[in-house]
């Protein structure tokens, strides 16, 4: 499971239609159960996101044994997912978790 933080102009973001609408525009299909919001796409065999406070929480399982193609394809639509739903680039998401090493 992964948490990641979420600027405050994108915590409306955080509502289970929100996350739904762009599940479905970064994946092309999502399903949402109560409070949580399910995908897949490509490499990504499961994705599950909910809103855990003011951050996103992320349970990920990915298919190590997909042509490079694909990978690359699921793995640019990720960071769009976490970047619409955050407001935080992947490049952003990676020094904020430097910063954090403790949690």
């Amino acid at each position: 499971m992964q948490k990641y933080p979420v600027r405050v102009s994108h915590r409306a973001n955080l509502r289970p239609e929100a996350l739904e609408e762009i599940a479905r525009s970064a994946f092309g299909s999502a399903a949402r159960d109560g409070s949580t919001v399910s995908a897949r796409f490509g490499a990504l065999e499961s994705l599950t996101v909910s809103a855990d406070g003011k951050e996103l929480r992320l349970e990920v399982v990915m298919n190590p044994k997909v042509a490079d193609e694909i990978a690359r394809e699921t793995i640019a639509r990720y960071n769009r997912f976490l970047q619409e739903a955050t407001g935080y680039s992947a490049k952003e998401r990676a020094k904020r978790a430097r910063k954090s090493p403790g949690e």
